[in-house]
């Protein structure tokens, strides 16, 4: 499982990595989202892939069980999902703002302009 998760992380990377470099606005969008997607699941993945109990300290004793989850990976996710869902709502008004102004999503086009 740690495999597959490897290669799709590592398809994620390439895949944002790639829609980064190209000359729409819309495209450097849909990159940022695949690189975070790509980062909550090495986050995930390094968090370690067990089925384990709850971290939660029973009655009478001061440490939770042997085999209990890890909580600090899956509050690292959740507040890195709060994070990119700022990061899209800006860039999405950004580009809303950007075509209004220029026409166009293309970012060569953005240069020129000092509106």
């Amino acid at each position: 499982m740690d495999i597959i998760l490897a290669f799709l992380i590592g398809l994620l990377y390439a895949a944002g990595i790639y829609s980064m470099l190209r000359r729409s606005f819309i495209k450097l969008v849909i990159g940022l989202l695949l690189l975070s997607q790509a980062t909550n699941l090495l986050i995930f993945t390094a968090g370690g892939l067990t089925r384990a109990v709850a971290p939660l300290v029973p009655d009478g004793e001061k440490i939770p069980p042997a085999l209990s989850a890890d909580p600090l990976p899956q509050a690292l996710i959740l507040t890195a999902i709060v994070i990119s869902f700022g990061v899209l709502a800006f860039m999405l008004v950004l580009l809303h703002r950007s075509h209004q102004t220029i026409g166009s999503d293309d970012l060569d086009k953005m240069k020129g302009t000092d509106e």
